[in-house]
Parts: structure tokens; C-alpha cells; sequence
């Protein structure tokens, strides 16, 4: 992992919880730690999926459609941002 991956990755962390209306854990969010389901401190649901989504279009130009990849990718920090970087129009 180099400079560029850190840096987008916190950059990318905060703009989806301010997407979602989210702060930070105060103990931290993990790049691999998970946003919906039981095990999630962030306590996100299908309404914040859409709104990640849309935000991620907009900002990254990236089109999330309803698909299991977009499911997958959605999964944590760090999957989100290895779909960005293998999605993002260069």
C-alpha cells in the first residue's frame, strides 16, 4: 500500500459518511471493517446504499448499478475503493 491508496482511501471515508450522515467511530473505522449488516458500527441500511451510490457518481463518476458487484463493493472501505480503482473512467 502506497501514499496515493492512504490518502484516497481517508479521503474517500469521509466523503461517504458525510454522504450518509455519518461521523467516525471515536476508535476509528477499519479499512476492512464492514458497513451494513450485524457486525457494523455504522449501522447502515438500503437507503444509505443509494445515497453512497449516488454520491460516487457524482463525485467519481463511477455508475454503481443494483448489482451483486456493486452489493460486494459496498461491503467496506477497502472493497469500495478497489472497485473505484478499477471502475474510474481514466
Amino acid at each position: 500500500m502506497n501514499e496515493h491508496d492512504i490518502a484516497f482511501r481517508s479521503e474517500l471515508k469521509a466523503y461517504i459518511l458525510s454522504a450518509v450522515d455519518k461521523t467516525e467511530p471515536a476508535d476509528g473505522l477499519r479499512d476492512d471493517e464492514p458497513w451494513f449488516g450485524s457486525e457494523s458500527r455504522l449501522d447502515l441500511d438500503s437507503l444509505d446504499a443509494l445515497q453512497i451510490s449516488m454520491a460516487i457518481q457524482k463525485k467519481y463518476r463511477v455508475r454503481m448499478p443494483d448489482s451483486k458487484d456493486t452489493r460486494r463493493a459496498m461491503v467496506s472501505l477497502l472493497a469500495l475503493a478497489e472497485y473505484l480503482r478499477t471502475h474510474q473512467p481514466t
